[in-house]
């Protein structure tokens, strides 16, 4: 289905039947794409495996959407970045920060 090939941004809701949690992250691992991906457990277990192991983005644990402020970086891995940088949050403010870091022994 395109929905699995195509990056469609809108109110889609896609549904896979997996054996496993494992499966499930190998299957959505395995996809072109990496723009977002979310979870609903209640198991600690399930939300550090798939915090850890998910190719993707922006990943929400127990939320519907993992959706983006402004203060948050918003770009997904693999095929999902668009350009060179990800322009918002502190990745933007870094981009256009000039530090400096002094070591002194006085």
């Amino acid at each position: 289905m395109a929905v699995g090939r195509d990056e469609i941004f809108g109110p889609v809701l896609a549904v896979s039947r997996v054996g496993s949690l494992e499966d499930a992250l190998a299957q959505a691992n395995s996809m072109t794409l990496g723009n977002m991906a979310v979870i609903f457990t209640r198991s600690g277990r399930s939300a550090r495996l798939f915090r850890e192991q998910i190719e993707a983005g922006m990943v929400g644990v127990n939320v519907p959407v993992a959706q983006p402020f402004a203060f948050y970086p918003f770009s997904g891995w693999k095929g999902s970045f668009y350009g060179d940088l990800h322009v918002h949050g502190t990745d933007g403010i870094e981009f256009y920060t000039q530090k400096k870091v002094v070591v002194s022994r006085w």
